[in-house]
């Protein structure tokens, strides 16, 4: 028996794009407290129209939801999902703490390693703070790594306009301890979120799964970056199909000399991205959006990890380099 109550729960969404967004409103339609902590635009036309969402299979609904400019019109959450872009969290992670009560547990969904990857104990470069995502520790500071669950996200989604947001495919979701093991907290959230329609499973290893999705990542986003191709056209390419292969064999070598236990099968995982067909990265909708990409979380960091365990990463650093270039040219990267 756990401590969760039963009824409706308050949960504050951070960043209300195409994940948070759908987030958002599979929690609201089922009833629970939801709370969107926003800006400008989006804030706007939240506040005016509603959540336009759609998804497979569904006609488009407009969801009602609380959003509000500042974290202390919100208060104290059960549930705080941290959807934003992991370069825009450092700026804004101080000004979070209103929104944690005594019980508030934090579920950050965003790609790449976080913040705390490295922070759970009993693990090889425990205590290594990313400089990549958490330049300063501040994100740590404000928000306790006790209060973490780690969410990996495996959905398809996209926010053509402010707040818009189109569940295109996916949606497989999970959470778990960063320190391992199942516990009653990730059981308990999982089954909430499931419930919503935000098919989710309790993981004991979530770092395992995270670094599983950091290989499609380490991919498809940066490639499709410098291509401006959707993953299909980059598989169908026997070029670029090939640096797929070396960049995930690299990606997968390093997890493993992190001490991750990781056991996969390379052409089959290419072929399961090849099957969903003309996927557009979230790098490539943020090229064509003009906003700034995520190279930091999903290379820099496993970068630094490469670094610190004096391994050789080749292939991920000369498609960081060319990404970042890439980026820097196009206005929307500028490092830390």
């Amino acid at each position: 028996m756990n401590d969760f109550p039963t009824h409706a729960r308050r949960i504050g969404i951070v960043g209300a794009g195409a994940i948070g967004g759908h987030f958002a409103a599979r929690l609201a339609l089922a009833g629970h407290r939801v709370s969107i902590l926003a800006r400008g635009t989006t804030l706007d036309a939240l506040n005016a129209c509603g959540l336009r969402y759609t998804c497979p299979g569904e006609p488009e609904r407009i969801v009602t939801v609380d959003a509000h400019a500042h974290s202390t019109d919100m208060g104290p959450q059960d549930l705080l999902v941290i959807a934003l872009k992991s370069h825009a969290l450092p700026g804004i992670a101080a000004a979070l703490t209103p929104l944690i009560g005594p019980a508030t547990v934090v579920l950050p969904v965003g790609n790449g390693l976080p913040w705390w990857y490295f922070l759970a104990p009993g693990h090889p470069l425990e205590g290594l703070r990313l400089a990549s995502v958490d330049p300063d520790g501040g994100i740590d500071r404000a928000l306790a790594f006790e209060r973490v669950l780690g969410g990996s996200v495996m959905a398809s989604c996209s926010s053509p306009a402010p707040g818009v947001v189109h569940h295109h495919s996916g949606g497989k979701i999970v959470i778990g301890e960063p320190c391992g093991g199942i516990s009653a907290r990730a059981s308990d959230w999982a089954h909430v979120l499931t419930a919503a329609g935000l098919p989710a499973t309790a993981s004991d290893d979530i770092r395992r799964d995270l670094w599983l999705k950091l290989l499609g990542n380490v991919c498809a986003n940066p490639l499709s970056l410098i291509t401006q191709a959707s993953t299909d056209r980059l598989l169908d390419d026997p070029g670029t199909h090939a640096l797929f292969e070396s960049l995930m064999a690299e990606c997968l070598a390093l997890g493993r000399r992190a001490g991750l236990a990781l056991d996969i099968d390379i052409a089959q995982r290419i072929a399961q991205t090849r099957q969903l067909g003309a996927i557009k990265t979230s790098m490539l909708q943020d090229l064509e959006a003009g906003r700034r990409v995520e190279l930091d979380a999903i290379l820099g960091a496993p970068l630094e990890c490469a670094a610190r365990l004096v391994f050789a990463t080749p292939f991920m650093q000369t498609v960081f380099a060319l990404a970042r270039l890439r980026a820097t040219q196009a206005g929307i990267y500028d490092g830390h």
